[in-house]
């Protein structure tokens, strides 16, 4: 029996981190993301996924020059998220993100279209202002083709959601080697809920926001040793694409470099092995032994924090130290994100918006004020 999303090849394209052509604003470089848009559907693959706020809501206007407006509309698959819980005052205000995404892109409909990032107390806002039905009503009018939500909770709350839910079609899911028996994350658990409910899924930070392409050099050897040829980012994707009953695989993809490396070993995906499935839980075994502030750089902390201290990069300052243990390097980073991110970590006022929308259930505030102390 035919599933959702089978005719898909198992790597997506994801809009969250396009290339930049630099400068304080941070500019979509259109032209790189238009190569990589050309190369990325010339190999054969599909699915690309935006969201309402990705690139400060830039993401869905740079999908519609580089792909709407440049491929027939039935050649690819747009996916594209509402955030309900990310400012709007009323379900009016909610319910208008779908059409402001709409126009955004050009798409004219959505092929996935999802509630974003439900859990925690962000699943009370989407129940509030009634976006499951709403969401149930776009398909009806033929304005997306199928409904799911991206989540961040545990899985006893997957569990609950699925079951108050059933009408939804597919989940998408953070699956990882680094976090499959993460207590918080909870990858393996989540994604034996999904299967237990017969959803199919997509999966997000298979590389954990970049951090399992530039592994320590105790685990990075491990990969070495097993194959010096192919990159560490490969075994991350490959880890994932292997798991049953998955749509496909997202990569944040920001360099032509990365698309084409990604490329080079999914174009003609092969499952990992049982050699290289122990090589990974090698991996896995010995990443977990490192400690570090486990943040994916996904930037939800800062569009609340009412002083606007760019979290994600004072936590990966810190973790240069924490994992490499260069402290200059740290301090620099460090040094070089208070000068042009404009607000120092040490201006936090402890109000605890970042910890309510945090996809990794970090305490933010300890966290932050231990890399204050170390490195400003």
């Amino acid at each position: 029996m035919a599933y959702l999303g089978e005719s898909i090849k198992k790597l997506g394209f994801g809009l969250m981190r396009l290339p930049t052509s630099g400068g304080p604003e941070g500019e979509i470089d259109i032209e790189q993301f238009k190569q990589m848009v050309d190369l990325f559907i010339a190999k054969g693959f599909t699915y690309f996924d935006t969201a309402y706020g990705y690139a400060n809501g830039k993401s869905e206007a740079a999908a519609k020059i580089a792909l709407v407006d440049r491929y027939p509309r039935e050649s690819f698959q747009l996916a594209t998220k509402l955030p309900a819980w990310a400012g709007p005052k009323s379900a009016e205000e909610a319910k208008q993100m779908f059409w402001t995404s709409l126009e955004r892109t050009g798409a004219g409909y959505f092929d996935f279209y999802l509630l974003h990032n439900v859990g925690g107390g962000r699943t009370d806002i989407f129940n509030n202002y009634g976006i499951w039905d709403y969401v149930r009503e776009l398909k009806g009018k033929g304005l997306v083709k199928h409904i799911g939500f991206s989540f961040h909770d545990s899985a006893d709350k997957l569990e609950q959601i699925l079951s108050a839910h059933p009408e939804m079609e597919f989940v998408q899911l953070q699956l990882n080697y680094a976090d499959w028996e993460n207590g918080s994350v909870q990858s393996r658990a989540c994604y034996e809920v999904a299967l237990k409910h017969n959803k199919p899924i997509v999966i997000m930070e298979p590389v954990k926001g970049g951090s399992l392409s530039n592994l320590p050099g105790s685990v990075a050897g491990i990969f070495k040793e097993a194959n010096p040829s192919i990159s560490q980012a490969s075994w991350a994707i490959r880890f994932a694409a292997s798991l049953n009953n998955v749509i496909t695989v997202l990569s944040g993809m920001s360099t032509l470099d990365q698309m084409k490396d990604n490329l080079s070993y999914m174009g003609s995906f092969k499952p990992l092995d049982a050699a290289e499935k122990a090589v990974v839980e090698k991996a896995r075994l010995a990443l977990a032994a490192i400690p570090r502030v486990p943040c994916t750089s996904c930037s939800y902390c800062v569009k609340d924090c009412p002083k606007g201290i760019h979290i994600p990069q004072y936590f990966d300052a810190m973790n240069r130290y924490l994992v490499y243990g260069d402290l200059d390097a740290a301090k620099f980073a460090y040094m070089l994100e208070e000068k042009f991110g404009g607000t120092k970590g040490s201006e936090c006022i402890a109000c605890g918006a970042c910890e309510a929308v945090c996809p990794q259930k970090i305490t933010v505030i300890d966290e932050l004020r231990k890399v204050v102390g170390m490195l400003e």
